[in-house]
């Protein structure tokens, strides 16, 4: 038996405890490919405070340079006061956010942000300008390394704040400029007179949520865009002609992707409301049904149900206040209400829309059933899915790294089942080609077996709040085979459940295509490059093998590619890609503009082909 005594006891540093445990802090690591991943977090951290000084009437310009790894983030607020500079970015519980009266509606108010953004940095630099003076001091991993004497300044007042993630932390990372420049409007939709820079491009918004709507919707709206403002909330809606809901929802500023109470009360308020402006029983479902909207509310010190502030846990507007629900339902029960009384030509476009919802539905049902009772007999049956034992239920830090990969064939699929984490990760087996999906209703999601099956394992028929699979990963070969599969199946998410897409839930698995190795060492290469630097490395004499698909990667070597190593791609649909135009090009009828997209994106892997014959 181990033994515990007072030498068992330690007491680790602030700067250690971030380290040892950073998912308390940033959520999970990743390397910049995700969202969500971490160093994303250590940006948002910093801009928070930002923004907070723009909400309390100081400074409406911040400035942002990445330039490789290191990051730069400069606003013109009031700065840290100077005496307190070294404090504020090293002492956990230090701030000013506990002064309610300096803060009232903060985003950050535990103190945290900004010390692990410095705990987890290879190099952390903070610079205050106030009253004509600056206080700067520079960090390496939480520790002191220059603590620079106050010194008078002509410059702006401000800070300035300037880090490099640690590799030690986050290996192998990047930056990607689609998830910044997506995260930087969102602090412009919430905050209708700032104004951020961000390498030379400009944001700044002045409708705010309506013109989050307008530039993320990839439909035509059937009606004008309803934006209702009021004291701490303001809500855009529409809908259109696709399939699922659409929700952007933030609090004081943050947005908020995983929902929370204020989304939830919003969905519940909504329907209510629309049932009582028309006297009609609609179901929730069929109001809601291609719908997108936007909400935003303010509240006093809001509880998060984590450190990184994705999901709203507070039930009340302010401590003993009233509560998210009513005051939700309150705004909408008269602010909506009357909008729709004043507007009758939307009036009628949304109850057109509503009673169509409601008609396909019930012409639905019996499909549905037939589907559903086929879903259940082949789960029983057979092993298309090889489930993992975690699902997202609560959504902690673990449930998030879910995965389902998504094989072509049974080689593919037996060989990541043999090495796969079976705590997280499932695999789910595709039969032959999937069906070309473009155009068609959502009836064939039901009616055909493969999408039947698919939709039942990730338990997304009545939309993805009750999805058991954070990140679907399509695993296909690399030729063009494996490259229409991947097509074939983005096009069916896209179709069908845009919002899988859109909220960053799909990846592609890149598999290496060559394995170099002599008899000391092994490189798996996943490009051209990485084979010739690869060849470099080991000499010429080194043995090359081209793997032509999953299924000739043994399960061992499998098992480097879907660990921590795990190299994945998120599907992204870019900003001025229309959803419609985008299927119709690469899965429309007789379009050889799909076979040249297909060519061109195999086109190292064609040359490397013709180089070694």
């Amino acid at each position: 038996m181990a033994e515990y005594t007072e030498d068992n006891i330690r007491t680790l540093e602030w700067s250690e405890h971030i380290r040892l445990r950073p998912g308390m802090y940033i959520g999970k690591l990743g390397d910049g490919s995700s969202a969500d991943d971490g160093i994303y977090i250590l940006l948002k951290e910093i801009l928070d405070n930002s923004i907070d000084e723009f909400v309390m009437g100081n400074g409406r310009t911040i400035d942002i340079t990445i330039r490789g790894n290191e990051v730069k983030v400069r606003d013109y607020g009031r700065g840290i006061p100077l005496g307190k500079v070294i404090d504020c970015v090293s002492k956990i519980n230090t701030g000013g956010k506990y002064d309610s009266k300096a803060f009232k509606k903060s985003v950050g108010l535990n103190g945290v942000g900004t010390k692990a953004v410095n705990a987890l940095s290879s190099y952390f630099k903070v610079e205050s300008v106030r009253e004509g003076k600056i206080k700067a001091a520079e960090f390496c991993r939480g520790g002191l390394e220059m603590d620079a004497p106050i010194e008078e300044s002509t410059a702006r007042k401000g800070t300035r704040t300037t880090f490099i993630p640690d590799e030690e932390i986050f290996k192998g990372y990047s930056y990607k400029s689609e998830h910044i420049e997506k995260m930087l409007w969102n602090y412009a939709y919430l905050n209708r007179g700032l104004v951020i820079n961000f390498n030379g491009q400009r944001y700044e918004s002045k409708n705010g949520l309506k013109d989050l709507l307008d530039r993320n919707m990839d439909d035509e709206p059937l009606y004008p865009i309803v934006h209702l403002t009021g004291d701490d909330i303001e809500v855009a809606l529409t809908h259109s002609n696709k399939y699922g809901e659409d929700y952007y929802s933030f609090v004081n500023g943050q947005y908020t992707p995983q929902g929370g109470t204020h989304q939830s009360a919003f969905r519940e308020a909504l329907a209510k409301v629309i049932r009582d402006h028309y006297n009609k029983g609609f179901e929730a479902v069929d109001i809601r049904s291609a719908m997108t909207a936007a909400v935003s509310i303010k509240v006093i010190e809001p509880v998060f149900e984590s450190q990184t502030k994705t999901k709203l846990g507070s039930q009340e507007m302010e401590p003993g206040g009233q509560s998210v629900r009513s005051f939700v339902y309150d705004f909408l029960a008269r602010e909506l209400d009357n909008y729709l009384h004043k507007h009758p030509d939307v009036a009628e476009a949304m109850l057109k829309r509503i009673t169509q919802n409601e008609r396909e539905r019930k012409e639905m049902a019996g499909i549905k059933k037939l589907a559903r009772d086929r879903a259940k007999k082949a789960n029983l049956h057979n092993k298309k899915l090889r489930d993992c034992r975690v699902h997202l239920g609560d959504k902690n830090e673990k449930n998030l790294q879910t995965t389902l990969f998504i094989c072509e064939g049974d080689s593919a699929s037996g060989s990541i089942t043999k090495v796969r984490d079976v705590s997280t990760q499932a695999v789910f087996s595709l039969k032959g080609k999937p069906l070309n999906s473009f155009g068609l209703t959502k009836k064939v999601v039901y009616e055909n077996e493969e999408f039947n099956l698919l939709q039942a394992a990730l338990n997304i028929e009545d939309g993805i709040d009750d999805l058991r699979y954070n990140n679907i990963v399509l695993a296909t070969d690399a030729d063009v085979d494996g490259m229409h599969i991947r097509l074939l199946l983005i096009t069916f998410f896209l179709q069908f459940f845009p919002e899988l897409v859109k909220q960053g839930h799909v990846y592609v698995l890149q598999t290496p295509l060559f394995r170099v190795r002599n008899k000391k060492e092994t490189i798996y290469c996943y490009n051209e490059a990485e084979r010739r630097a690869a060849m470099d490395k080991l000499g010429k004499a080194a043995e090359i093998t081209r793997f032509k698909g999953l299924g000739e990667i043994s399960p061992e070597e499998f098992k480097n590619f879907i660990g921590d190593d795990m190299r994945l791609d998120p599907v992204m649909i870019g900003k001025d890609a229309a959803l419609k135009e985008l299927l119709a090009f690469y899965m429309g009828k007789n379009t050889p503009d799909r076979q040249l997209f297909i060519i061109d994106n195999l086109k190292v892997e064609k040359d490397v082909m013709e180089e070694a014959a």
